[in-house]
């Protein structure tokens, strides 16, 4: 089929591989250096500055300063880990969401899982002076983890019933915006009814973070973005089968509402996760695919997920070396870096406003 009929299709969406173009392996070595230099930057900078020299030897255990051995392992190299994790996460289930609901606006979080996790959140740091668990650090750590969590699972176990009822797609995404704004209107609830210190720590985890995930969280973090990754690798086929609709699809033996089901169980594993540990944080999810989109020129799946992935990573990195030195929290920046790129989707693709 000719890149005409795939435009026409999917509005903002372009077939690769103009003899011209730069070819995809040469920009998935850049993106990988881009990455490795960022990881790189993001140990070795902070309050304490610490060198190339010393960096290498606590990675290879060499004998070192305690103290600069435990801020690079106990802190940056988390803290970097999570970006990495998180970037990958947002990444991949923005681009799932676009395709899916054939909609460049779409992200992450248009099902209300982001929604269905502040709920959560919500009535636990809320309800946790009540219970008398405010004051112990670890409960209270983890219990905004799993109460985050088990709001995003909710939120997807009622679309996916949802789905099994309505087959159209577009329709099951204005349902799920409309559960978004149900959910928000009762964190909205919940917050004009909690005290003060309770509205301070959710205000808090909305801003997003990248620090506040321990060794021990990221050690469940990790499998999760695994598990959702690894769903969102099996998918890839089908993904590019739905770019032309889901009639087209189960024309050609296409399973829609079993591939529907798997985009819904990989997205929550990887942004309702990534949402319990770290905050919203926005725009990535949105943005990122499209950044994909315009450097490979591409709509094959087997390529656009994997440089989404590498964006995703690249991105967060550079955020979080830039929150280190401006102070601002990372869901801010991202937003700063996001904004612009869905401003020039909406002025290409005008139709879809």
């Amino acid at each position: 089929m000719s890149e005409d009929f795939f435009q026409k299709q999917i509005p903002g969406f372009r077939l690769v591989n103009r003899s011209s173009e730069i070819r995809p392996k040469f920009l998935f070595g850049l993106l990988s250096i881009l990455v490795a230099a960022l990881f790189v930057c993001d140990l070795t900078s902070g309050a304490v500055g610490v060198g190339l020299h010393d960096l290498w030897k606590i990675l290879r255990g060499a004998p070192c300063d305690p103290a600069t051995r435990d801020i690079i392992l106990k802190i940056r190299l988390v803290k970097a880990l999570v970006a990495l994790l998180a970037g990958v996460a947002l990444a991949a289930s923005g681009l799932l969401m676009q395709t899916l609901f054939r909609n460049p606006l779409a992200g992450p979080f248009v099902l209300g899982i982001s929604s269905g996790a502040s709920l959560g959140v919500a009535l636990f740091l809320l309800g946790a002076p009540l219970l008398g668990v405010a004051g112990h650090s670890l409960v209270l750590g983890l219990g905004t983890v799993g109460a985050a969590w088990i709001g995003a699972a909710s939120i997807l176990l009622l679309i996916m019933v949802v789905s099994r009822r309505i087959k159209d797609i577009m329709v099951i995404l204005i349902l799920g915006m409309m559960f978004g704004s149900a959910v928000g209107a009762l964190v909205e609830i919940l917050q004009y009814l909690g005290n003060e210190a309770a509205l301070k720590t959710y205000v808090v985890w909305t801003m997003g973070s990248l620090g506040d995930v321990t060794a021990a969280q990221l050690a469940l973090l990790a499998p999760a973005v695994l598990i959702g990754t690894v769903l969102t690798i099996a998918v890839l086929k089908p993904l590019n089968l739905l770019l032309l609709g889901e009639r087209y699809a189960c024309t050609m033996g296409l399973n829609v509402a079993r591939t529907r089901s798997l985009i819904f169980v990989a997205t929550t594993l990887l942004s309702g996760t990534v949402t319990a540990f770290c905050g919203p944080i926005g725009f990535v999810g949105l943005a990122v695919p499209h950044l994909a989109r315009m450097l490979f020129r591409s709509a094959d799946h087997r390529i656009l997920m994997p440089a989404s992935m590498l964006l995703g990573m690249a991105m967060l990195l550079l955020c979080d070396l830039l929150s280190k030195r401006t102070a601002l929290p990372v869901n801010t920046l991202t937003a700063l870096f996001g904004i612009p790129i869905v401003i020039w989707v909406i002025m290409r693709n005008r139709s879809i406003v």
